[in-house]
């Protein structure tokens, strides 16, 4: 059992680690647009995040994929930049639905390369485990809790914002996928692969 909680910790810690901030500017812009109303939707997209994530994971984890890390960490904010983009030129669009497609697109490749940007390490981790399965699982289950936590505060701030403070829909998501935006381009920069 202690294994178990090791493997969740990690995942948890993953995601929610202020080094590597990268999941959590992208899960900010991938629901800033979306309210409580829209948890099934959230749920969807967070899920299919984790999918990405663990099956490249393993896929790595078992050598039967292998990626340039320079091209990964590349990867990973040009991921980010183009949802923000997104959200920001779709901001005034109220229909969900054309959002919905190009998001868990978006997401699970997100979930797949940074699975690969991961997989170093977790085979460092798991080195000593027969089957890195059941881990596999395990982390998996403590990063969709970190992205339920990081998502929960999403909306609760943006709830606040936008009733409280009286920021309209659009200008909330102009805003803080412009922050965001604003942030990973150095990170882009900082990893450039030319």
């Amino acid at each position: 059992m202690s294994e178990f909680w090791l493997y969740v910790k990690l995942g948890f810690g993953h995601v929610l680690d202020w080094h590597a901030y990268d999941h959590i500017l992208f899960l900010i812009v991938l629901t800033v647009g979306y309210t409580f109303d829209n948890w099934k939707r959230i749920l969807a997209l967070v899920t299919l995040f984790t999918l990405g994530h663990t099956i490249s994971l393993f896929l790595a984890s078992y050598n039967v994929v292998s990626v340039n890390s320079k091209l990964v960490e590349f990867l990973i904010p040009l991921t980010i930049l183009i949802t923000g983009l997104f959200a920001v030129f779709t901001a005034k669009n109220t229909s969900k639905n054309s959002k919905a497609g190009v998001f868990y697109g978006v997401t699970v490749f997100f979930g797949l390369i940074h699975g690969l940007g991961f997989s170093s390490y977790f085979r460092a981790i798991s080195s000593n485990v027969n089957s890195k399965i059941l881990p596999l699982i395990e982390f998996a289950l403590g990063v969709e809790a970190a992205q339920i936590v990081i998502v929960l505060l999403v909306l609760i701030i943006s709830f606040i914002f936008q009733t409280f403070f009286r920021f309209s829909k659009r200008d909330w998501v102009l805003v803080i996928s412009s922050i965001v935006i604003g942030m990973v381009i150095p990170m882009l920069i900082a990893n450039k692969i030319w």
